[in-house]
């Protein structure tokens, strides 16, 4: 078949005519400058966040398995990765024991994540994640005592003191990450979570100065950025996960999304990803129904609203797709999470012509959120070792293991 041939020919060392990356994904590996230029990315692919359950791994007081887990990623090309959320407090925890960064040890499990990123040439960001109403334990908080449809837990109300703390853990958190080595961090403030919440008229019905009016609502996440440049300096990456559709009742008007954006990017902020609804909405937004790139039009809507590179997000499943997205102007960048599990190879492959082997995410869910809502490990239904990079280590066979082999 082809593709035998194609493997043939490249285990004799030759390579397929017309597969360098500059001309069959111009857009897609094309390096791409943050901060005024002082950081720059070698592409345009950032693997987004998901929770995998190995943020809590431990090995002899390192997180050795989430090292191995991106260490693979970032060989595979990608120009930036993000963890799973980390909690900047432990009120911010999603569960019971889930992790969270806001010792100087809990910085140090961090340290063999971002050498091994570091080693094979990427560039890695921490997540920081605060649950508020979303959270599965008994001290979770939000802007306002109303629980959410989908948690088993009332919240408590912040009172001042309590916002004012909580901008000051996220911005501790970052400067925990950084001593960790990470190269930025990403601030999630879609999806439903603490941020978000406090944004919505629906989750906050504050009277304060962190509620109100839409300027009141707005005033946390602006903070946190603005804070969190101030006290990491030019050179950090600040991401943003900005809800661009919320997808539920008195989610926010397409102005005051632009707003936002604004507000973000004077804050401080690298990068604006974007967030397509939250946990608690009823509308598919990454299942297999999902038609590929099917939200980027949302944030095309935003390009030319701000100067930071805008990332897009959800369903991007190969190469060919993404290209499309940035050609047309969709976006400055795109996020593929879930395409990562299923083949950490995927940008390799790209650029060398081999798109007809890349193991596809299919969108099934099965093996990652399904495992996470378990509390178990995430790994990919079409590809095992993902989630078990070091149990399931594929390696040369040796000559000794060959010779002493038989097949009954």
């Amino acid at each position: 078949s082809d593709k035998r041939r194609r493997s043939a020919a490249r285990a004799a060392g030759w390579r397929w005519p017309g597969t360098m990356a500059s001309s069959r994904f111009p857009q897609l590996f094309r390096p791409l400058e943050l901060n005024g230029g002082r950081v720059v990315l070698r592409n345009r692919v950032l693997m987004g966040s998901m929770h995998s359950g190995l943020e809590e791994v431990l090995t002899n007081g390192r997180l050795e398995d989430m090292a191995e887990y991106f260490a693979q990623r970032a060989r595979g090309q990608v120009g930036l990765c993000v963890t799973g959320g980390i909690a900047p407090n432990n009120a911010g925890r999603v569960k019971y024991l889930a992790a969270k960064m806001d010792q100087p040890g809990e910085a140090e499990y961090h340290r063999v994540v971002t050498e091994a990123a570091h080693r094979e040439g990427g560039k890695i960001a921490m997540q920081i994640l605060h649950a508020g109403r979303y959270a599965y334990h008994h001290w979770a908080v939000a802007p306002s005592a109303i629980k959410s449809p989908i948690s088993m837990f009332k919240p408590k109300a912040l009172d001042s003191i309590g916002v004012e703390r909580t901008i000051n853990d996220f911005v501790r958190c970052a400067e925990l990450a950084a001593q960790a080595g990470y190269d930025g961090v990403e601030v999630m403030g879609s999806e439903g979570y603490l941020i978000n919440q406090f944004i919505t008229k629906e989750a906050n019905k504050r009277t304060d100065e962190w509620g109100g009016s839409y300027e009141n609502r707005i005033r946390l996440p602006i903070e946190i950025v603005r804070r969190t440049r101030e006290a990491l300096g030019p050179d950090f990456i600040i991401v943003y996960r900005l809800s661009m559709l919320d997808l539920v009742e008195g989610g926010s008007t397409w102005e005051e999304v632009v707003q936002l954006a604004q507000g973000i990017e004077d804050a401080g902020a690298s990068i604006i990803n974007t967030g397509i609804g939250w946990h608690q909405a009823r509308v598919p937004t990454i299942a297999t129904a999902v038609p590929r790139g099917g939200f980027a039009f949302v944030t095309k809507k935003l390009m030319g609203k701000v100067g930071i590179p805008l990332c897009t997000t959800n369903r991007i499943n190969m190469p060919s797709t993404a290209e499309q997205i940035l050609e047309e102007g969709y976006a400055d960048m795109v996020s593929m999470a879930r395409p990562f599990l299923a083949d950490p190879n995927l940008l390799v492959k790209a650029q060398q012509g081999r798109e007809d082997e890349i193991n596809t995410c299919i969108g099934c869910n099965q093996a990652c959120l399904d495992h996470v809502f378990q509390s178990k490990r995430a790994s990919c239904l079409v590809n095992p070792a993902a989630g078990y990079e070091r149990e399931l280590a594929i390696k040369p066979v040796t000559q000794e293991a060959k010779a002493s082999t038989r097949v009954a």
